[in-house]
């Protein structure tokens, strides 16, 4: 089992305790255009054709409900 899937599978059985750095990898390897925050805000766009999800900056972990989000758009593309 690759590492891509390995996180993708702990993204779907545990979105309470993910970082934001795991989802960002994620969303960059599916093929995601990242768009950082211009003064002073946390929320980091990820871009990819039609499709835009907003995913704020916390610490320690990303809140459920963006992770929900992902993981939705992920069952959407197939993976």
């Amino acid at each position: 089992m690759s590492r891509k899937q390995k996180l993708l599978d702990k993204i779907k059985s545990n979105p309470q305790k993910i970082r934001f750095e795991e989802v960002d990898k994620i969303l960059i390897s599916i093929g995601f255009n990242k768009r950082q925050p211009r003064g002073g805000s946390s929320h980091f766009t990820y871009i990819l054709e039609d499709m835009i999800i907003t995913i704020p900056y916390n610490k320690p972990y990303v809140k459920v409900k963006y992770l929900k989000d992902v993981i939705e758009l992920l069952d959407k593309l197939g993976y």
